[in-house]
Order: structure tokens, then C-alpha cells, then sequence
């Protein structure tokens, strides 16, 4: 990283240019002030990255390379993330408002975890080897078989703005693993960051095409989505982008996995002890100022616990230290952009009007009115139906809502569109038979252990299609041939 990070470009086949599409300005949301302004990719650069990708897969020297070579070049990628730790971490307070007192593990530690499991994943190959010889067949003949795992090819990876770097980490790290190419596609909100990744992946030594990176207004992503040299389509967003991700993807029949949205639920159990399950709970829908698609933030509470619940959550909530993200004190952050914010309150109000009641938060916090803050917030008095139970905020809001017995818990935590994440507070045994009847890709107990980097990462229904991470995430890069002959 040997740039300013006000110099931000695109890279397209082992070179940095400079985009010759419409600037971006990128705003500090701590402050509401210009931190960059960099150029977008234009038509022509975005076709050069996906053409330059082709050429690395089909017969560049990317393509030669194997996987004790690939393992080894994400592990060195991984350690020049050990090695510039601070300067990201700051670059993301200052670009994505993350505070620097969670910034480490989101931005760095988590990556680096990924790329590590995915470089012994290449020089191992996946669950099965990248050869599998299959029995003797005697029908009709004698005969011999072997199924051979391939790169899937070109992989578009389409990252969000709230962790562009862990993202970034699955998807290429999962696609190069395998042997694939890629294009990265960032959102405008995460330039700095995702840049500054992939000049660490420049200094890591991955040969010319096999790390593309254009960024841009929708018609970036279109047209990388759209390309027919493209093969793969991997993305991190909104449903809503989601369903236009596969709709674009359709003509060229391409393979496409979606890691979307969550709103997801926290159970408690009866007899849970709340001193323990509050604060971790409060956590887990404002960290990184809510702004995370595994966040619980539909909290179901036995009727008997619920005023006790809403007291302790509203102590624990207005402990927490609004503010600069620079400071290593400050927990709470700024939301990404003030049009965000502003749809933020926007649910809180038709929330309001429809009879919710907000005992903490659910305002501006005084004295920052630079940046684009929002309170933690604890909303109650609204049914599981409610627009604010049902729909993702990405915000450091939660709903907290009672229920009458075990089997209403697990109807009102599976009655929502979303499915990706779940976690569960009580008694070992129990909650892990609570968690066998919920309807996600993920189910915690107890708060869990952290992010595992050989364990899956997506859901059913509106949280997507397919998994990243772990052995199902890295077989999503592959296709299998089979080949067969007589003996």
C-alpha cells in the first residue's frame, strides 16, 4: 500500500488505471466530510477486467500454476494483511465508520482466518480430492470411472460495503483456492478499503488477470454480470440486488450464488440467566452499527422475563460510548451514508405510528450531528407481522417481543422471509433442540464460539442461494467431469 488512499484506481490485468467513468466521492460518515474522489470504471475497463480474467484462466500463467502454488500465494496474502493490520484498520474507520475497538477482527481477522483455511483447502483439494476414482462398473462391460473436480472459470465476486475485505476474502479466496479467476466487483461505498486489499494482492504475487478489481454505478456490475466470458457469479447484497443479479445472469445461464439478507432471530429460553444473554444479545444487533446481515435482531423473550429483558437491554444500550470511530472507547459507530440513516428513521416512524413504543434510543445522538449517527435503539409493542419485525434495517435497531410457550417461540422465529442466522440462550441441551427446529443456515447457542473458517456461511429462501466458506463454500467453485472407460 504504497499509494494515498485518495488515490484509489481499478486493476485490470496487473495494472492500476485510473477510471474513466463518472468520479465517486467518497464521504468519512464520522464527519460528512470528503475523504476521496475517484473515477469510475468505464465500459471498456470493465470489459478489459473480465477479458483480462479469461485470459488468465484459459492459458495465462495463473492457469499453470498449482495448488501448492495457489495455497502458498493466499497464505502470503494472508500474512500481508498481518503485516498492514493498523493501516487498514484505520483506512476503515475512516472510509465505512467501523470504530477501531471491533475493526481488527472484522476487517483483518476474519480475513486472514479465510484465506488461511482456503490455502490448505487448495494444496489438499476439496472433500473427495480433486481426482475420485469410482468403483468397477460391469454394465454393460467392464468398466472404469473417475470423477475429476475443475475450476469453475471466471468468477465475478461482487462484494458490499459493511466488511469488503472478509468478503472479499470468501469469495476470491474460495475461487482462487480452486484455481478460478476473478473479477472483483466492489460496491462505491468500500473503494479505499477494497483497494487497498487488492494492492496486497498485487504484493502477494498473483500472476497478471488472476485479481481484476472495477467498481462503479450499477451498470459496472451489470456489465461484468452480463459478460459470457464470466462463468460465475458470486454476490453479497440486498435481495432486491439479488433478484436483479440473477435475472442478469439468466441469459448466459451462468452459475450464481447469492449471500444475502438476514433478520434474524434470538431466542430465550425459559430459566436463561439475563445478566449473561443481555449484553451479548445488545452486541450482536449494534456492532458495527448494525450494519451485518447475521445481526439477531428479532429478540423473543418468554412473557414472563419481557419487562426485565427491556430494562436490562435499555441499561446496557445507553452504556454504550457513541462516537469517533478513531476512538478505541467508542462501540457504537456511524451508519454508512445519511440517506441510510434517514431510511432508518423512516421504519422507526411508521413503527411510532402504528403503535410501537421505543424505550431507548430511536433518535440522533447529541453533540454529533457532523456525522450520520443513529442510537442503538429497542423497539417493543409491535406483533411478529410488523414492517420493523419483518424487514432488514442494517441499523443498530432491535425488536424485542414476548411469547407465551416453547412451540410459539419457534413458530414466531421461523414465520419471516429470511433464514441465515439464529441464535438461542438456555440450557445446552435445550436450546440445541430449540435450534434443530429453526429454519436457518446458521444456528448459535449460547452466543457460540465466533466465526469458524471450515464451517458454511448462507441460508435458505431471501438470504440466498448456495454457501461460502468452509468445504460447501469452496466446492461451489468447482465443476466435476466424469470420465469413464471400458477395461
Amino acid at each position: 500500500m504504497t499509494t494515498s488512499i485518495s488515490t484509489a484506481e481499478a486493476y485490470v490485468d496487473g495494472r492500476w488505471i485510473t477510471g474513466a467513468g463518472e468520479p465517486i466521492t467518497t464521504i468519512n460518515p464520522a464527519t460528512g466530510r470528503q475523504v476521496a474522489v475517484t473515477p469510475a470504471a468505464a465500459p471498456a475497463q470493465v470489459g478489459a477486467a473480465v477479458a483480462a480474467a479469461r485470459r488468465a484462466f484459459d492459458g495465462g500463467e495463473w492457469s499453470r500454476l498449482g495448488p501448492a502454488d495457489r495455497g502458498r500465494l493466499l497464505h502470503r496474502l494472508a500474512d500481508l494483511l498481518e503485516e498492514h493490520r493498523d493501516e487498514l484498520v484505520r483506512l476503515a474507520a475512516t472510509e465505512l465508520g467501523t470504530p477501531v475497538s471491533s475493526g481488527p477482527v472484522q476487517h483483518v481477522d476474519l480475513p486472514v482466518k479465510y484465506l488461511r483455511w482456503f490455502a490448505a483447502a487448495a494444496a489438499q483439494g476439496p472433500r473427495d480430492g480433486y481426482e475420485q476414482p469410482l468403483p468397477l462398473d460391469h454394465d454393460p462391460v467392464t468398466n472404469s470411472s473417475m470423477l475429476l473436480r475443475e475450476p469453475a472459470g471466471v468468477v465475478a465476486a461482487i462484494v458490499a460495503y459493511n466488511a469488503p475485505i472478509t468478503m472479499s476474502a470468501l469469495k476470491i479466496g474460495g475461487a482462487l483456492a480452486a484455481g478460478c479467476s476473478t473479477v472483483l466487483v466492489t460496491s462505491p461505498k468500500a473503494i479505499l478499503l477494497t483497494s487497498a486489499f487488492v494492492r496486497l494482492v498485487e504484493q502477494a504475487g498473483f500472476p497478471r488477470g488472476a485479481v481484476n478489481l472495477v467498481f462503479g454505478p450499477p451498470e459496472v456490475t451489470t456489465g461484468v454480470v452480463q459478460a459470457p466470458e464470466v462463468d460465475m457469479v458470486s454476490f453479497t447484497g440486498s435481495p432486491a440486488v439479488g433478484s436483479i443479479i440473477m435475472t442478469l445472469a439468466a441469459p448466459t445461464l451462468k452459475k450464481v450464488v447469492l449471500e444475502l439478507g438476514g433478520k434474524s432471530p434470538n431466542i430465550v429460553l425459559p430459566g436463561t440467566d439475563l445478566s449473561r444473554a443481555v449484553p451479548a444479545s445488545a452486541l450482536r444487533f449494534t456492532r458495527n452499527s448494525g450494519q451485518a446481515c447475521g445481526a439477531t435482531t428479532r429478540t423473543l423473550v418468554p412473557q414472563a422475563d419481557f419487562d426485565e429483558y427491556v430494562e436490562r437491554s435499555g441499561q446496557f444500550l445507553r452504556s454504550l460510548t457513541v462516537g469517533d470511530p478513531l476512538s478505541h472507547d467508542t462501540v457504537l459507530g456511524p451508519l454508512i451514508t445519511d440517506e441510510h440513516r434517514v431510511d432508518v428513521e423512516g421504519f422507526l416512524a411508521r413503527a411510532r405510528a402504528a403503535g410501537a413504543q421505543i424505550p431507548v434510543g430511536g433518535g440522533r445522538p447529541a453533540g454529533l450531528e457532523d456525522g450520520f449517527y443513529l442510537e442503538a435503539t429497542l423497539v417493543t409493542g409491535v406483533p411478529n407481522t410488523a414492517e420493523i419485525a419483518q424487514e432488514e434495517l442494517f441499523a443498530p435497531v432491535g425488536v424485542v417481543m414476548p411469547y407465551a410457550d416453547i412451540d410459539e417461540a419457534v413458530r414466531m422465529a421461523n414465520d419471516v422471509k429470511y433464514a441465515l442466522n439464529a441464535n438461542v440462550w438456555g440450557p445446552t441441551a435445550e436450546a440445541i433442540a430449540f435450534g434443530r427446529r429453526i429454519r436457518s443456515g446458521t444456528v448459535t447457542v449460547n452466543g457460540g464460539a465466533g466465526m469458524r473458517a471450515d464451517a458454511p456461511w448462507g441460508g435458505p429462501g431471501y438470504s440466498g442461494i448456495g454457501r461460502e466458506g468452509g468445504e460447501e463454500g469452496f466446492r461451489e467453485f468447482f465443476e466435476v467431469k466424469h470420465m469413464q472407460w471400458p477395461l
